[in-house]
């Protein structure tokens, strides 16, 4: 593939080989950024399992202290009672019965999902369409919930979902490269302790391997992960 000048620009002078504070990390990334649009920081960490063992497999929820600056498109379904609750904190599209048809279409217009305990039933319809789009709402990422007006505030201030893939890698978008170094810092310390909290008890040994962290169109580079504990 052909390196572009800016691309070569970037690369110039630089050790991917080395291992990073974060605060050099970010500070590198936002230094050789070379395109007008808001790059995304993304974080990857490597854990020391076997994804082929189901009880090896992590996921959860994290609320990220300075939000990931993307606009997220919520969607609630749940009956009358509880869909004022939706609207009134910025749900964008709530509905029941409604909603499930639309969804059956594959009409899918929204990034988080949250229902009501009482119409998972009618959900499982559509359950072959939200899942493989990671879209099914969880009671484990608290997007199967009573606390409606909670649950659509914390969807939109910055809440992440993670799993690990097939390589036992978790990504995470953890903010804009626009943001300050210290809300980088503070977001990247915060997604890597849920992450290590989230440890499965039959996972011996080293759980974290290794924490790389990049820009949406720059390298990625190996931070030092003492410094995130």
């Amino acid at each position: 593939m052909k390196i572009t000048k800016n691309r070569k620009q970037m690369l110039n002078n630089f050790d991917a080989t080395k291992l990073y504070e974060p605060i050099e990390a970010i500070k590198i990334l936002k230094e050789r950024s070379y395109v007008k649009f808001k790059e995304t920081i993304d974080i990857s960490i490597n854990l020391g399992i076997d994804s082929n063992k189901t009880d090896q497999n992590i996921k959860g929820v994290v609320n990220l202290p300075n939000g990931t600056g993307k606009t997220v498109k919520v969607a609630v379904i749940a009956n009358e009672d509880k869909q004022n609750d939706a609207k009134n904190n910025g749900a964008d599209l709530v509905g029941s019965d409604d909603l499930i048809e639309t969804i059956s279409k594959s009409k899918i217009e929204f990034d988080v999902l949250i229902a009501t305990p009482d119409m998972m039933p009618k959900l499982g319809k559509v359950a072959k369409i939200l899942g493989p789009k990671g879209l099914m709402p969880n009671p484990k990422l608290g997007t199967v919930t009573n606390e409606i007006s909670k649950s659509v505030k914390d969807a939109k201030s910055g809440q992440v979902k993670f799993k690990n893939d097939k390589s036992g890698i978790v990504h995470a978008g953890v903010g804009k490269l626009d943001f300050s170094e210290e809300d980088l810092l503070e977001n990247i310390k915060t997604f890597y302790s849920s992450v290590s909290k989230s440890k499965p008890d039959v996972v011996k040994g080293s759980f974290i391997k290794k924490v790389t962290i990049a820009s949406t169109m720059g390298v990625g580079l190996s931070i030092n992960q003492a410094s995130l504990r």
